[in-house]
């Protein structure tokens, strides 16, 4: 499931309805969600991950980042790593979903291409996927903000 396309395929084989959205120009999430009528907590990430040798893919919202830790403990593994780019291409064993996003009618996916986006409704993304949902998005931990100085500095 990692890429669009193949969301796109599996969905196609699987015989799920989904549209595609026409992204345009947008250079951000704010102006994604605006152009094409979904709301910014619609739109949906995957991040392959590898537990225990295994690639999982992790579907979280756009705006967050994958908390490890939370993903390991949901995933009952031992260690845990974001893939390479070579192993994307691998077919996920699990698919993992954030809690937020199993709360909204619509789940919207980009490749960041900015060509094409996949809408699709939860129910039929949980139905035909079957996804393990858990708490393990948040705020990415960037630590520039801690070294910003003041504005007396």
């Amino acid at each position: 499931m990692a890429g669009l396309s193949t969301i796109y395929e599996f969905l196609r084989e699987a015989r799920v309805p989904f549209t595609v959205v026409p992204q345009g120009s947008a250079f951000s999430l704010q102006d994604e969600a605006c152009a094409t009528g979904f709301a910014e907590r619609h739109w949906a990430k995957v991040v392959v991950c590898v537990v225990d040798g295994e690639p999982v893919d992790a579907v979280i919202p756009a705006s967050l980042a994958v908390r490890l830790d939370r993903l390991l403990e949901l995933a009952g593994g031992r260690e845990i790593r974001v893939a390479a780019e070579e192993e994307r291409a691998v077919r996920a064993q699990a698919v993992f979903v954030d809690v937020s996003l199993a709360s909204e009618p619509d789940v919207v996916f980009s490749d960041g291409s900015q060509v094409d986006a996949i809408a699709i409704r939860w129910a039929d993304f949980a139905r035909t996927v079957k996804p393990i949902v858990g708490n393990f998005a948040g705020p990415s931990r960037d630590r520039v903000p801690a070294y910003r100085l003041s504005y007396r500095e």
